[in-house]
């Protein structure tokens, strides 16, 4: 689990193919591996990813040819900067937002507008995610927490303020970009509640209805 508050920038070192999935090597003079070991997970661009080999300022990461389909990994090259997170701990502030580090998919960038001191962003994301971004709602893009600031079908619009424009990618976006997005974590399962067995008869419908969502201030 992430908050999407990023802690580091590193930077692709090497890119090995291996069949269908990828090995990466992540370098980052600036993240503090001191308590990373084999196994953790880093959140690498939004992927929660499980370190293989520790390096001295960095680690080796494996990606899954699934991971590499949903994702920008395809598109990668060595040099690439990425977003880092280390999983959270008891102890870790919620400063975002609840991330799982498993991308649901890929936005496109439309348009970059600077808006005073802050960058403003139109993306467009597949229109089988666009009904889980919700305006003022949360969102996750290439491991960043942010809000949803609006809404227009599958298009949405992101203000970036300086201090997280300048310790991530995201200072590095342009039109015709693609990114990672993780959609809200309680929206999916939300929607799994409410429509689990409509397909099948034989299942019983949720009592997790609109009308009890609405009842309960979760609508407006």
């Amino acid at each position: 689990m992430f908050t999407g508050i990023i802690e580091s920038v590193g930077t692709l070192t090497k890119i090995e193919r291996r069949g269908d999935d990828l090995r990466l090597t992540v370098a980052s003079a600036k993240l503090d591996l001191s308590d990373v070991k084999l196994g953790d997970s880093i959140a690498t661009n939004g992927v929660c990813l499980t370190v293989v080999q520790c390096l001295n300022d960095g680690y080796v990461a494996d990606v899954s040819a699934e991971t590499v389909a949903l994702t920008g990994f395809s598109r990668y090259q060595v040099g690439q900067r990425v977003n880092l997170e280390k999983a959270v701990t008891p102890m870790t502030r919620l400063g975002g937002h609840m991330v799982s580090g498993h991308v649901d998919g890929v936005a496109s960038v439309d348009e970059r507008l600077n808006r005073g001191q802050a960058i403003e962003f139109w993306l467009t994301a597949p229109t089988t995610l666009a009904r889980y971004i919700a305006h003022k709602g949360s969102i996750t893009i290439d491991g960043v927490s942010l809000t949803v600031n609006e809404v227009q079908g599958a298009r949405f619009r992101l203000t970036i303020v300086p201090h997280t424009a300048s310790e991530t990618t995201l200072i590095d976006l342009k039109a015709g970009d693609s990114v990672n997005i993780e959609v809200d974590l309680i929206a999916r399962h939300l929607e799994r509640l409410m429509f689990y067995g409509e397909q099948d008869s034989t299942q019983k419908r949720s009592e997790v209805t609109m009308e009890l969502l609405a009842r309960s201030g979760f609508l407006r």
